[in-house]
């Protein structure tokens, strides 16, 4: 490069933005800095009845990022999924992410940089598209186990995550942890729900939480939960799978489950059943004074489809008839309302879904 060329057009300007901004010019970066969301942040108090109706009809990406490392369960999320969902009338999504295998074991818990932006392409893939989401905390297995050994790990998990999403908009939503069994009881998991709103409340003070009871997010063990005093912008989440064995037969994960095959659903009892245990979650939300969520219902695929369309189409109407929103488990797997392989619906479930 000639020198009065370098000098010109290189050094000479250089020089000035150094002296301009006190820095030196073989310090400066080509490389795209990070832009600021570019979404409207929550600046004022939400209605959480409000909220909750942006997830009306709403779908689980599972196996996805629940699973160890993204793809080992045989889904790695693509764009067009999102667009498909939308497309089909689907108003919201609820992502399932394991957030511990992807932070570290130490005080302050980091969490990967490359998952978190991850997890942003999948939000804003969502909310680019006018849908709302729901983001998780999901297969935290150990807290489980000890909850006493996780606690603060789950809490600074949770301040990081919060943090990094301060300046997204009202249709993001932070559910703390999915269906909390074992040993993390009643009473502790009241405490600690308690506390991980409260480090969320710190830098979203306006942002919707969903919160669900012990016993796997079970609609009978909503009365189990202890909310915080003056807390109003929550949407409380259960989670429907009965009749167990009609939903779960032949799943390799579920004990006996060989025997359920041939299990079939649609009669007068069934409905009937059905009723009365949404009743139980619709009568324990107006004594409460809360907008309910079933944020996961499905049936697995080794049950007959004209069953599974008939269970799909009737948890969704009747939980539409009490005013929940619901979340479809899930697109594409054992469940699944897309056929990844052939790439088309299951139509009768879709239409179950969005008639």
């Amino acid at each position: 490069m000639p020198l009065f060329y370098r000098w010109t057009t290189v050094i000479l300007p250089c020089l000035v933005a150094a002296l301009l901004a006190g820095s030196g010019c073989e310090k400066q970066s080509t490389a795209p800095k990070k832009s600021a969301p570019k979404y409207q942040p929550i600046t004022a108090p939400l209605d959480p009845f409000a909220v909750n109706q942006r997830l009306a009809k709403s779908v689980n990406f599972g196996n996805a990022l629940e699973a160890p490392n993204e793809g080992e369960w045989g889904l790695t999320l693509e764009a067009r999924y999102f667009q498909l969902l939308d497309e089909a009338g689907f108003s919201g999504i609820r992502l399932p992410v394991r957030w511990s295998t992807h932070a570290q074991n130490a005080s302050p818990y980091t969490i990967s940089p490359a998952f978190f932006d991850r997890i942003d392409w999948a939000v804003e893939q969502a909310l680019d598209r006018g849908m709302a989401i729901v983001i998780n905390m999901h297969h935290y297995e150990e807290i489980f186990t000890d909850p006493p050994s996780h606690k603060e790990r789950f809490l600074g998990m949770w301040r990081q995550i919060a943090e990094h999403y301060k300046e997204y908009p009202a249709d993001l939503l932070f559910e703390p942890l999915n269906e909390p069994n074992t040993n993390l009881t009643s009473p502790l998991w009241n405490q600690y729900l308690a506390e991980v709103i409260a480090v969320i409340r710190e830098s979203n003070p306006y942002r919707t939480i969903v919160i669900g009871p012990v016993d796997w997010n079970s609609y009978a063990s909503l009365n189990k939960l202890v909310l915080p005093a003056g807390e109003n912008n929550l949407i409380i989440t259960f989670h429907y799978y009965n009749p167990f064995h009609f939903t779960h037969q032949g799943a390799s994960w579920a004990s006996g489950s060989d025997a359920w095959l041939g299990t079939t659903w649609g009669s007068a009892a069934d409905m009937t059943t059905l009723q009365n245990e949404l009743e139980v979650a619709r009568n324990w939300a107006r004594t409460n004074n809360r907008p309910l969520f079933m944020g996961e219902f499905g049936a697995f695929n080794k049950a007959d489809m004209n069953s599974r369309k008939l269970w799909t189409e009737a948890v969704a109407r009747q939980a539409e008839n009490r005013a929940m929103s619901w979340g479809y488990w899930e697109f594409g797997s054992g469940f699944a309302i897309y056929n990844l392989s052939k790439n088309e619906w299951y139509l009768p479930l879709l239409k179950a879904l969005i008639p």
